[in-house]
């Protein structure tokens, strides 16, 4: 639930504007998309061309939150759910991936933005299983 008194309208507007700019930036650059989990799996991999900016993409995700946290207070993180239920949730999203050929970023963000019908569907999918999850889980199942 968003808590609409916390809500913050103009840092959530630059962040996706950071995202569409970086994201535009990468495939300018490098001539792919950057979505999150083929660049893990390229860097996985041990041949590959382009690791280097990969690797630089994947760290620059990682250390904005870190540089974030040293201009202002980041949000309190709760989860209120059993810890194995994370790792199972984690894992299901990863075979999702993998037989999606895509995440959210790749389909959600790039994909979209390129008129991808493929893109389209897979976001519609994964959008309605999220959907789906969240109703069991909160009206089915408040148990877990």
């Amino acid at each position: 639930m968003v808590d609409m008194a916390a809500f913050t309208p103009w840092s959530a507007l630059a962040g996706g504007a950071l995202i569409g700019l970086a994201v535009g930036l990468f495939v300018v650059a490098n001539g792919r998309i950057a979505g999150i989990s083929g660049l893990l799996g390229s860097l996985l991999q041990r041949t590959g061309e382009g690791r280097g900016e990969k690797l630089w993409f994947l760290l620059g995700i990682i250390a904005a939150p870190l540089v974030w946290r040293a201009f202002s207070a980041m949000p309190t993180v709760h989860f209120s759910t059993a810890p194995w239920l994370l790792m199972v949730a984690g894992l299901l999203v990863g075979v999702g991936t993998r037989y999606g050929s895509g995440c959210t970023s790749g389909h959600g963000v790039c994909g979209l933005s390129r008129l991808s019908p493929r893109s389209a569907v897979a976001t519609l999918c994964f959008m309605a299983a999220g959907f789906a999850t969240v109703f069991v889980v909160r009206h089915l199942y408040p148990g877990a």
